[in-house]
């Protein structure tokens, strides 16, 4: 099965991001969107197909560990991914239940 399963949410929502292989070494970004089972999240440097990412909100839920399934580049010095959370699903405030 192609596409998307849900409906994701234009959301901005303040994140750390990390390697799960490198956990200390997070940046402090936004997502783009947002989805039960997914995000989509603004990095600065690539990231590999199926690597696995820890995401933090900085609004107090709790960290979740997600899987890589693209890499794009935005603008010169920007990339967007797209992780998803298989196997929970993931309250972003308001926006999981709209």
């Amino acid at each position: 099965m192609n596409g998307r399963i849900e409906k994701r949410f234009p959301t901005s929502v303040p994140v750390y991001l990390a390697s799960l292989d490198e956990p200390r070494s997070r940046e402090r970004t936004l997502t783009e969107n947002v989805s039960p089972h997914g995000v989509r999240v603004i990095s600065q440097r690539f990231w590999q197909s199926g690597e696995e990412s820890l995401i933090t909100p900085l609004t107090g839920e709790f960290r979740q560990v997600g899987r890589v399934i693209y890499c794009l580049p935005k603008g010169e010095d920007r990339f967007c991914l797209g992780v998803e959370f298989p196997d929970r699903t993931v309250k972003w405030g308001e926006h999981s239940s709209a």
